[in-house]
Order: C-alpha cells, then sequence, then structure tokens
C-alpha cells in the first residue's frame, strides 16, 4: 500500500472515530429519550446526499481543569450545509452525546464560521440547540463564544431567515440566541428554555417548579410568547421548519417563491355569505374565512397557543406567499391586547423585512381596557402595531368583515397607515365606536330629559348604526376601495396582490426609527 492509500486510510479512520460522536453508551442513553443525534437531525433535515459537513476535525484548546486529556468530537457541535427542497441552507446541531453539547471556544468559532457563510451567501441559518449550556471549564472565552453568537445574530436579522430548534436543554446565555432569531420551535418534553433552573430558583426563592413548566414548549408557546411553535417529536419539529422555509426566501433581496398550488384564482364561496351572525355579540371563527381565501384551505400559524385573540399565518394567494394578520372573534371578541400587540408586531416586522406581502382581516371592537392593560403599558405596546404598519413598505390589503371602531380601526391597518387596497363586507362598521356607546356620549342630555329615556336611547343607537354602522361612510371618503360580496373575497384578494405586487415605496433615509419597544 503506497503513501497515498496510508493517507486515505487515516482520513476514513479519523472519520469513522468522530462518527461515533460521545460513543455507543451515550448515543444509546440519548436515543432512548426519543431523541435523534444531532447527525440524526441534519440527515432528516436535508435533502438526501446534500448535507456537506464543515470543520470535523475542530477541537478544543482548554488545558484547565484537565481538560487536556479530554478528546470532545468534532468539539460538540456538528456544522454544515445541503439543500432543503433543492435550496441551499447553512446549519449547525449541538451533539448532547459529546460533553453535553457544552459550548467552548472553538465550539462558537465552528457555529459563528457558518453564520458568517449563511450571511455572505444569503441563505437561511438553522440551529438545532441541545446544550449543557456553557463549558465551565473555559471561563470568559465560553461567554466570548455566545457574544460573538449574539452579534451575528443581530448583524443577519431581516437579511437572512434565522430559525432556532430548542430539541434539548438551553439554559443561561444560549437562551438569548434563539431569542435573537426570526422563529424558535421548541419540541415537547425533550425541549426546555430558562435562564435559571428549577434547582436555582428553589434555592433563591423557595419555589419548586419541574422543567417542562418551568420551561417547556408549552409554557413557552401559551403563556410566554417566546417560541412560536410546539412539535410532538425531533421529525415533527425539522418536518414544521421546512414548511416554514417553503413560505420564505433565501434573503431580503428576494422575492418569496411562488408555488403551483392547482386552486382556482377565481373561486368564490358562498358560505362566506352566511358566516357573519345577525347578532353583533354572537362570535365566529376568523380561520374559516382564511380556510376559505386562501389557496386550497391551508395556512401555516406561527404563536397558535399565544395571544388567541389574533391569528398571525403564512398561506399562499395564486401561488404567491403572504402573511396573515386576524382578529380572532371567538377570543375575546377580538380585542387588541398587549401580548396580541407584540405578537401581531413582530410578526409584521419580519414580513416586511423579507418581501411578503400582507394581509389584514380586520373585525376588532377595540382595545382591551382595564388596569392590568393600562399599568402594562398598552399604550406602547398597541403603538407597535401604528408604528410596523406604517413602517412596512411591503404590498399590504385590507379585508374588514365586521368591526372595526376607533384606535383599533387604525392599528388593523387602515388607509391611513398604508393599506394599498382595502375591502369591507357589506356587514363591515367602520366608526369612532359601537352605536350603543356613541349615542351615550353624543345624545346623554336628550336622552336624560326624555319621558321614556330607554327608548329614547334604543332610537338614538338606530339613528348612530344607520349613519355609521356600515361600510358606506367610509367608503364615501375614500377610505374604503371597494365594498365587495364576501362570497367574492378570494378572486378579488388575488386580482389585489397581483396588482400591488410590484409595488416600490421609498422612504427618507436614516439609520433607524426608535420603535416603542
Amino acid at each position: 500500500m503506497g503513501k497515498v492509500e496510508d493517507k486515505i486510510k487515516e482520513l476514513k479512520e479519523r472519520e469513522t472515530k468522530l462518527l461515533e460522536m460521545g460513543g455507543s453508551k451515550l448515543v444509546a442513553k440519548h436515543k432512548e429519550k426519543g431523541k435523534l443525534t444531532a447527525r440524526e437531525r441534519l440527515k432528516h433535515f436535508f435533502d438526501k446526499g446534500t448535507f456537506r459537513e464543515i470543520d470535523m476535525f475542530v477541537e478544543h484548546r482548554c488545558v484547565n481543569f484537565g481538560m487536556e486529556k479530554v478528546s470532545i468530537a468534532s468539539d460538540g457541535v456538528i456544522t454544515g450545509h445541503g439543500l432543503v427542497d433543492g435550496r441551499p441552507v447553512f446549519a449547525f446541531a449541538q451533539d448532547f452525546t459529546s460533553r453535553a453539547g457544552s459550548l467552548g471556544e472553538m465550539h462558537a468559532k465552528k457555529i459563528c464560521k457558518v453564520m458568517d457563510m449563511a450571511l455572505r451567501a444569503g441563505t437561511p441559518f438553522v440551529g438545532m440547540n441541545d446544550s449543557g449550556g456553557a463549558r465551565i471549564q473555559e471561563g470568559v472565552d465560553a461567554l466570548s463564544g455566545y457574544g460573538q453568537i449574539f452579534y451575528r445574530n443581530s448583524v443577519a436579522s431581516g437579511v437572512i431567515p434565522q430559525i432556532s430548534a430548542i430539541m434539548g436543554p438551553t439554559a443561561g446565555g444560549a437562551v438569548y440566541s434563539p431569542a435573537m432569531t426570526d422563529y424558535i420551535f421548541m419540541v415537547k418534553n425533550t425541549g426546555y428554555m430558562f435562564i435559571t433552573g428549577p434547582e436555582v430558583i428553589k434555592s433563591v426563592t423557595g419555589e419548586e417548579i419541574n422543567f417542562e413548566d418551568l420551561g417547556g414548549a408549552m409554557a413557552h408557546n401559551q403563556k410566554s410568547g417566546v417560541a412560536q411553535f410546539a412539535c410532538e417529536n425531533d421529525q415533527d419539529c425539522l418536518d414544521r421548519i421546512k414548511q416554514l422555509l417553503s413560505y420564505l426566501p433565501s434573503n431580503n433581496m428576494e422575492d418569496p417563491p411562488i408555488a403551483n398550488t392547482g386552486d382556482n384564482p377565481k373561486r368564490t364561496d358562498p358560505n362566506l355569505d352566511k358566516i357573519i351572525p345577525d347578532s353583533p355579540n354572537q362570535s365566529y371563527d376568523m380561520k374559516e374565512v382564511i380556510r376559505s381565501v386562501v389557496d386550497n384551505g391551508e395556512f401555516f400559524e406561527p404563536h397558535e397557543f399565544f395571544a388567541p385573540n389574533i391569528i398571525i399565518c403564512f398561506a399562499r394567494l395564486n401561488g404567491r406567499s403572504i402573511g396573515i394578520i386576524a382578529n380572532q372573534p371567538t377570543v375575546m371578541a377580538g380585542c387588541l391586547d398587549i401580548n396580541s400587540s407584540d405578537k401581531a408586531s413582530r410578526f409584521i416586522r419580519f414580513c416586511d423585512a423579507f418581501n411578503i406581502p400582507m394581509l389584514t382581516i380586520a373585525d376588532v371592537p377595540g382595545y382591551l381596557p382595564g388596569s392590568n392593560q393600562e399599568w402594562g403599558g398598552i399604550i406602547r405596546h398597541g403603538a407597535k402595531l401604528l408604528w410596523t404598519y406604517s413602517e412596512a413598505t411591503v404590498p399590504k390589503l385590507l379585508l374588514v368583515t365586521r368591526k372595526d371602531y376607533g384606535g383599533s380601526y387604525l392599528a388593523m391597518c387602515s388607509k391611513d397607515l398604508g393599506a394599498d387596497m382595502a375591502f369591507a363586507w357589506p356587514t363591515a362598521e367602520i366608526a369612532v365606536m359601537g352605536a350603543a356607546g356613541a349615542a351615550n356620549v353624543i345624545h346623554r342630555k336628550e336622552i336624560k330629559a326624555a319621558d321614556d329615556p330607554k327608548a329614547k336611547r334604543q332610537e338614538k343607537i338606530k339613528e348612530y348604526e344607520e349613519l355609521f354602522s356600515n361600510p358606506y361612510c367610509a367608503a364615501s371618503r375614500g377610505y374604503i376601495d371597494a365594498i365587495i360580496q364576501p362570497s367574492h373575497s378570494r378572486p378579488r384578494l388575488i386580482e389585489a396582490l397581483e396588482t400591488m405586487c410590484t409595488k416600490r415605496e421609498l422612504r427618507p433615509p436614516k439609520k433607524h426609527g426608535n420603535i416603542p419597544l
């Protein structure tokens, strides 16, 4: 055997050793928890045979606490690139079987390298997190590694899609990089995020709480709003990330991909003509409206469990990706509050950053009243909606189905905030406030002085409804471009989107605005 053959043999032996990761015992223990290994995750995520690893042979350089005698396969993280549905994507997957996937200097450098490559190439970046946190033996070098990743998250934000999968423990400083990315997918019962774990909390505050309740998938999907998706297992998590990517461009200089969905753009739906209840106090499911309008009734919903009084989702109209923001009358009557304002505002900014047109479907009685909302800063949080809609330059369509009152009318992408085309159903009520409240304010003295105050109040309510509880006053002023039959919503929206998809809008040059965070 010649020298070249010897060298090739050595390469294969070294690769084989590294492919064993933390060794058969630790790999078996890892898989007993129902988890895929880091390499299995990457294999499942990328198109068959397309993943190419980078920095397989990187080793740590720590010599403290006997670490010079410790070998960590690929320094606990697998990095590289491949194709997802034929499009290039960069990714890393932390290997919990190799020193608990702890992050040290070289581990971080590997992640930073592929982040830099993704940014230069203009491709999405996906992080599969499964780590015990900072490698304590490396001290400030580990902290520096986190800082370098955070910095790159900020630089890449709005340039390439950044997606985080929480597939194991993610604690302390490790939680902040996912929080700086665009979307967080968490695996139920195995993925956790928290600044301080249950043991530290108990020792400091005396509170007893388990991992799942403190920082599990549903805790962050339902209570904190930190995560946008709760997944059943590793495979489900990776499949749903691929589904999200299908709606997104690779970077901010591209338009989203157009898909052939096979759904007729001229399709109408008579059921929409009957969906609005006769009583203004009755609700209906806004998701039925969305399903009727979009291609094949399919939409992909982030934040399904958080602030459900507003719906945000990706869908397609005649094959084009759109972002939908819609009030949900079945929850809190569709009122806007602190959490729904934050949820919608971040989604609006994401869509605008990545050239995804937006459809807003409004049925909103107002902002949620109450001292808790006021003291929690509803003014500041509510202003985010006004800000983000005004800031967005992508095509913006508005459809008003029923109530659209006061400040919340403005906050749901009114013409004044830049809606390019605004439609209303005949059932729409566009006014400063509801008829009952308006009659009480405008005709207070007259009602009080009447022989029959109750009858007079009903008379004035009906008078106000005839004047303003309809879309015609707004349409007469040009605030609504067209009043349309509900069943014809899909074709009208598709025509509007096709017309506005070439929209270009310039704003005054500035570094950035000061959003009311």
